[in-house]
């Protein structure tokens, strides 16, 4: 496979000898699988081919390659070559590969020593396997933890036994001073479950979750951001289909206007979840709960197009995945950057820019409609019902109707 990308016999000949010679063309034919050109694909070989040259050269094994080595590698690199483009993730990419195929050891985990990332890793299983919360989440809730712990410990033994309430009202006051709001709700939420947990494994006695302040929640006062109907259409009619990328987008922001999913829910939807025959997509949401929904003809007809004329041949499940290689699903935040490229092009004014902008338009246009807010919250698929609640103050002409006149009259 290495001859897809070089033609050159004593090239070719390097390729193949040294620690990383008989690997090369299994790693070549990841590059085209992933769908690398001739051309990026060729780069990416030659920082391979040169590493396999600086290991023959030291006398070292494929067994013993590690990050340290690649360290070592690319500081001598460094030294002889002014372009670095692309050192960092072919490394990365080349590791993770051999340690699939366990032709080299895993990375030595560092922290098996370390009482404080063992505790942070033992709550992560937790917040895993007992509470299903989804990966996103989790890491927004560890470093606040492992900080906790490093502030109130230090590098002194880890006595959770003499954790005290000032302890943690101590921590939550100098660590939200300077930030926002919803920093501060994730770091008391975070320590509310993080001393569950550790009362429900009996490293605690005394519970300490009361210590924890209270964040004043204001987000009630303000509306949720919306898109007027047409607006929404703008906004779709703003993507050029007659190119891959235009196809896609469309496709992203139909289901976000059609279905009102979240950006996460677009993200992970893969192509196992579509079920073509019966109409319907599987839609993965919070807390791993997962619901059918009915795929509405004109966006499963956008994401065929897609599918059949845009998306590249590749191995991902990822229904969207990134055009150049490699072809990986999409982040959350590309998926948000989807609904901010098309509101420029629409020419549509909004201070909410996110993917939860089409949503939020979708519960609008549905209360206007006569939708009650308990169908509203089925469509959104809410856990709860004051989440649901907020948009009761978008219909302001049924408010008007329902407010009092205020005594005395207007003067």
């Amino acid at each position: 496979m290495i001859e897809h990308f070089f033609s050159d016999p004593k090239l070719l000949g390097r390729c193949r000898s040294g620690p990383l010679g008989p690997h090369m063309d299994g790693f070549a034919s990841l590059l085209v699988r992933k769908g690398y050109t001739r051309y990026s694909g060729h780069g990416i070989l030659r920082i391979v081919i040169q590493l396999n040259e600086w290991l023959t050269a030291k006398h070292l094994r494929l067994q013993e390659l590690n990050e340290y080595l690649i360290s070592a590698f690319r500081e001598h690199r460094r030294k002889r070559l002014r372009s670095h483009h692309g050192e960092r993730g072919t490394c990365r990419l080349l590791l993770r590969t051999l340690r699939e195929e366990r032709l080299i050891p895993e990375a030595r985990d560092e922290a098996l020593n370390n009482p404080i990332d063992l505790l942070v890793r033992s709550y992560g299983r937790y917040l895993v396997e007992e509470r299903a919360l989804s990966q996103s989440t989790i890491s927004h809730r560890l470093p606040v933890v492992r900080e906790f712990l490093s502030h109130r410990f230090k590098s002194k033994k880890l006595r959770l036994r003499s954790l005290r309430p000032g302890d943690v009202s101590r921590f939550v006051l100098q660590t939200v001073r300077h930030r926002g709001r919803d920093h501060a709700q994730v770091v008391t939420t975070t320590l509310r479950s993080f001393l569950d947990f550790l009362c429900q494994e009996g490293r605690l006695t005394s519970r300490l979750r009361a210590a924890v302040p209270t964040v004043a929640s204001w987000r009630r006062l303000d509306l949720p951001g919306f898109l007027e109907p047409n607006e929404v259409e703008r906004l779709l009619r703003s993507c050029d289909r007659s190119n891959v990328c235009g196809r896609r987008d469309y496709a992203i922001l139909l289901l976000l206007a059609r279905l009102g999913l979240r950006a996460h829910e677009v993200r992970y939807l893969t192509l196992d979840d579509i079920q073509w025959a019966s109409g319907e997509v599987l839609i993965r949401g919070k807390g791993g709960r997962e619901d059918r929904l009915p795929l509405p003809p004109d966006v499963g007809r956008a994401v065929a197009a897609y599918l059949k004329e845009g998306r590249p041949r590749c191995s991902c499940r990822w229904v969207f995945v990134r055009l150049p290689a490699p072809h990986e699903g999409l982040t959350g935040p590309t998926i948000a950057s989807v609904v901010e490229r098309a509101l420029i092009r629409a020419r549509i004014s909004s201070t909410h820019k996110g993917a939860h902008l089409l949503r939020h338009s979708l519960a609008t246009r549905m209360l206007r409609g006569g939708a009650s807010l308990t169908q509203i919250g089925q469509i959104l698929r809410h856990q709860r019902t004051d989440t649901t609640e907020i948009y009761a103050r978008v219909d302001q002409k049924t408010l008007r109707a329902l407010a009092q006149p205020w005594p005395g009259g207007v003067r």
